[in-house]
């Protein structure tokens, strides 16, 4: 509970932060009285607009992204497993190539269609794959399929790219994960991924008991079947809002819930709870400092979580291997 409350207070900070903060600041107090009473000025629009907009998506994706990490973790008893890693965010970025190479959809409504399909569709092989002749879901073919599935997709989209100029135009941009889109409308991406929150608290104790082996789930009472459907759909709400509005963000999935589960233990309820906190933090933190660092222009927030990211699963991955020793 103090780790919430930490966190959640660490969250109000650096959301004053992305307000006041970018190419130009403003002080807070402006920023509180143009939220409540925009004037129409550049201020105003730069406030209330682009900054408010980018706010809402990067708690939107942070959270998703986080949660459906650890959902995904649980899932499939990998401590290092992310939405990428079974081939969920590649499935959704090679229907975002199709779409708007083949048949021009490049809306962000569309784009999140397309998302939600090639997520579903991109999770629900790999699981099948997983589970084939066992009935039952291995971690480790769940891990191998995914892994031969982005390799997979990685080519067709490379191909697609390739042969497809207008495609490349509408996915380079996409491609880096950013929160710069405002033409992206915000109930789009807010809504699926309440609804998918909602979905992953109805099955958290199930999920805690599935991280413990589908045999022993089934003993303690869990219906293994309907908590991996639950799951599949909740992750395929959360995955395909966030890619859809922010482009494939790597590590998000992977790095937080490892270190929700470090200070909350194995009870996923609270672990889930701390990612969907901690989530934003990261996202938002990191186009913070993307704005301040390149002044007057900025880096993409996936830029910079991978640059961040990349050492601390080292060290988590170190701590890991110390632990099993």
């Amino acid at each position: 509970m103090t780790a919430l409350l930490v966190a959640g207070a660490l969250l109000l900070v650096i959301i004053a932060a992305a307000f006041a903060i970018g190419s130009s600041t403003i002080p807070l107090d402006r920023v509180w009285h143009l939220l409540q009473h925009p004037d129409g000025s550049n201020e105003s629009y730069i406030v209330g607009g682009m900054r408010f907009t980018r706010v809402i998506i990067g708690l939107a994706v942070g959270c998703a992204l986080a949660v459906a990490g650890a959902v995904m973790q649980a899932v499939t008893r990998n401590p290092l497993a992310d939405p990428g890693l079974l081939g969920v965010t590649s499935g959704g970025s090679l229907a975002v190539v199709l779409g708007a190479g083949f048949l021009g959809m490049t809306s962000p409504s569309a784009q999140f269609a397309l998302c939600a399909v090639g997520s579903l569709t991109a999770a629900a092989v790999v699981f099948l794959i997983g589970t084939r002749g066992t009935g039952s879901a291995s971690p480790m073919r769940l891990v191998l399929a995914g892994i031969a599935f982005s390799a997979a997709t990685g080519g067709v989209i490379s191909a697609v790219l390739l042969l497809k100029p207008r495609a490349f135009d509408a996915f380079r941009f996409w491609d880096v994960g950013s929160l710069t889109r405002m033409d992206v409308p915000l109930p789009l991406v807010v809504v699926p991924v309440l609804i998918g929150l909602l979905l992953v608290l109805t099955i958290a104790r199930g999920l805690t008991d599935l991280s413990l082996g589908d045999d022993v789930a089934a003993a303690l009472g869990t219906p293994v079947a309907r908590t991996r459907v639950v799951a599949l759909i909740a992750l395929t709400l959360l995955c395909a809002a966030a890619t859809a509005a922010a482009g494939p963000i790597s590590f998000v999935g992977l790095v937080v819930p490892l270190v929700c589960a470090w200070i909350m233990g194995p009870h996923r309820g609270w672990i889930i709870a701390l990612c969907a906190v901690a989530g934003p933090i990261l996202v938002l933190s990191a186009d913070v400092v993307g704005r301040v660092v390149a002044r007057p222009g900025e880096l993409a927030v996936g830029l910079l979580i991978a640059f961040v990211g990349a050492p601390v699963l080292l060290v988590m991955v170190l701590r890991l291997s110390g632990a099993r020793r």
